[in-house]
């Protein structure tokens, strides 16, 4: 790859990772984005109500595969060194790097402009699980054939150099809920139903629950706040928060089933109300075997096949995968990318082998060229 496009990944990544923001509110992001694309000679369009950028390359009047290649574009909200702050700590600022990489190398061969159809998808809120289906609201999913994403994976999954054609998401559910009742002296247990024993019994069902034990899932409880200051106060109320993961989307479903029966049950029980929010999931991948092929050989040109680790299985999820559970007939997949990232994804002083960008580079310029 020409130098100077390595050395404007590299400085657009350390820029973007110095000007996070979080989800929704990725508005100097999308400026910043879009700037970029309409130098590059991209048709480019935003939306008036939500962030997020979408730039056309190439021939789209040719009856030519339309390829979307996506990026997410918000940071986290977590605590850096004792400070509250956006922050960049899943590594979108190195997919919208990745993604800005393509299309300057897309521009390096003059020639492409006439041969590939592609459209750039920066889309906003990964993290709170929307921002997908907003794109797929807005129709930038309605013409599209191809869809390839990109997520730096940790060193335990895939080491530097490395990278898996398919990464296998898991479904993931959550639920905030409020038990409501009423406090008691801590002399007169009678009286009512002490919440922190309900949240027990709530823990102890959900423990309980047992599926096809071939299919990995989880239910835990993730929240739990009741009671105050004063120590002789039984509390009647409480919040919680669960977290519900499964490796299918058919195994999410059964669970969720399971986790509301449990609900019915101890509000039966104890007599009490228990108010529950569904705040949200993500599906598990539906995966492409076309769209694999296609990243499977885009990987061993560009990195050579020595370097080809097989399909990925992951708990983590991801809300790229909305747009094939919305288009079915869309050839997806998402590139895993060896960095040799540590300690974690979400960790805040997440790192990575910044060196890997080049190599996602490649391989997504390569899967637009064996796209037919």
């Amino acid at each position: 790859m020409d130098k100077k496009i390595e050395e404007r990944v590299i400085d657009t990544f350390h820029y973007l990772h110095e000007h996070a923001e979080i989800s929704w509110e990725e508005v100097e992001t999308t400026k910043y984005i879009k700037n970029l694309l309409e130098k590059s000679g991209c048709r480019v369009t935003v939306f008036d109500d939500c962030t997020g950028v979408v730039g056309e390359y190439g021939n789209f009047n040719k009856g030519l595969p339309i390829i979307g290649i996506r990026a997410d574009i918000d940071a986290l909200w977590q605590e850096v060194d004792g400070e509250f702050q956006a922050n960049h700590s899943c590594g979108h600022d190195a997919h919208m790097a990745m993604v800005l990489g393509v299309l300057w190398k897309l521009e390096q061969q003059p020639d492409l402009a006439e041969k590939v159809a592609v459209k750039f998808i920066f889309q906003p809120a990964e993290e709170h699980g929307t921002g997908a289906l907003k794109m797929v609201e807005k129709g930038v999913a309605e013409n599209l054939d191809y869809l390839y994403g990109v997520h730096l994976r940790p060193q335990q999954e895939a080491s530097m150099g490395k990278a898996t054609p398919v990464i296998v998401h898991g479904a993931t559910k959550m639920y905030s809920a409020d038990i409501k009742g009423d406090d008691a002296h801590g002399a007169r247990p009678h009286l009512n139903h002490n919440a922190i024993e309900i949240g027990a019994q709530i823990v102890n069902m959900l423990g309980q629950i047992h599926l096809d034990p071939r299919v990995p899932y989880s239910v835990k409880m993730t929240r739990f706040h009741a009671g105050g200051k004063n120590t002789n106060i039984i509390p009647g109320n409480a919040s919680f928060s669960l977290d519900l993961r499964a490796q299918n989307n058919q195994l999410i479903e059964q669970l969720e089933t399971e986790v509301n029966h449990i609900f019915d049950s101890v509000k039966e029980l104890y007599n009490v109300d228990i108010e529950i929010t569904n705040t949200g999931g993500i599906a598990a991948a539906e995966t492409s075997d076309v769209a694999t092929a296609i990243m499977r050989e885009a990987i061993s040109e560009a990195i050579g096949a020595d370097n080809l680790l097989p399909p990925l299985v992951t708990p983590g999820g991801d809300d790229f995968h909305f747009y094939t559970i919305k288009k079915p007939e869309l050839k997806a997949t998402m590139l895993g990318l060896g960095c040799d990232l540590q300690p974690g994804l979400h960790h805040p002083k997440m790192t990575f082998n910044e060196k890997a960008l080049i190599n996602g580079v490649e391989i997504l310029y390569q899967a637009i060229l064996k796209t037919k």
